[in-house]
């Protein structure tokens, strides 16, 4: 079997003193959907930090594409292939929807942005029609969009996304979550993706982790999680 795209071996990550992650271990491999559940707090946005490089595991390896970036500057990551849609957006809310997408695209040097931009703007039309409006104006589910958009004008071979659906409506969270379904089937995207909307999450998901206080304490299918009782009663209690 060929190596994983991705492979976090025994990461510990540190906040000062204070220990965030605990010797975690995870493998995405290409063309998968990977999703990471736990509560708030657990660790999840600190992973896909880590992964990226800033904070910087302190100790354990990460490895992409047969290339160990644990000591890897966040922008070399970048260019290495990996996208990041980080939790709460963060887009430039003074720039324009086209600005925007201009800095995810000067992560490649901006050589096919034309195409690139006509590839977003098929899968997102909206920001087509906002493309000239503010970052900061647009609706909470047009920044999400926004966000997406901007990390896949890299063209990335993964794409890190931490908490999509957050503060969305639920017609909008079904939007992004057909969108990143789309991607992946579509275009072979590999997708991890941390998300506190476990239900939406494990179904969309070929494999799963579950955190828990900064350890990995169950993995499998997606579906085998959906089914498991200590994953129903922890995180999908309540509405589904």
């Amino acid at each position: 079997m060929s190596a994983p795209l991705l492979s976090v071996e025994g990461v510990e990550t540190y906040y000062g003193n204070i220990i965030a992650l605990r010797g975690v271990d995870i493998a995405v491999n290409a063309g998968e959907i990977v999703t990471l559940i736990g509560a708030n707090g657990a660790g999840k946005s600190t992973l896909m930090m880590t992964i990226f490089g800033s904070p910087r595991a302190r100790s354990g390896k990460i490895i992409f594409d047969g290339r160990d970036i644990t000591q890897m500057a966040p922008h070399d990551i970048a260019r290495a292939g990996i996208a990041q849609s980080p939790e709460g957006r963060r887009i430039f809310a003074r720039m324009s929807v086209y600005e925007n997408l201009q800095m995810g695209a000067s992560i490649n040097g901006a050589a096919h942005f034309n195409e690139d931009l006509e590839r977003v703007f098929t899968i997102f039309p909206r920001l087509k029609e906002r493309a000239q409006q503010r970052g900061g104006t647009l609706s909470g589910g047009e920044q999400q969009m926004l966000a997406i958009a901007r990390a896949l004008m890299s063209r990335p071979r993964l794409l890190l996304l931490d908490e999509p659906s957050l503060g969305l409506a639920p017609l909008v969270v079904k939007l992004i979550f057909d969108t990143i379904r789309d991607l992946n089937k579509r275009e072979g995207l590999t997708v991890f993706l941390v998300e506190q909307n476990a239900f939406h999450a494990l179904k969309l998901a070929d494999r799963a982790y579950v955190l828990v206080n900064g350890r990995v304490t169950l993995s499998g299918t997606g579906r085998e999680l959906l089914a498991r009782p200590e994953v129903r009663a922890a995180y999908l209690e309540g509405g589904h």
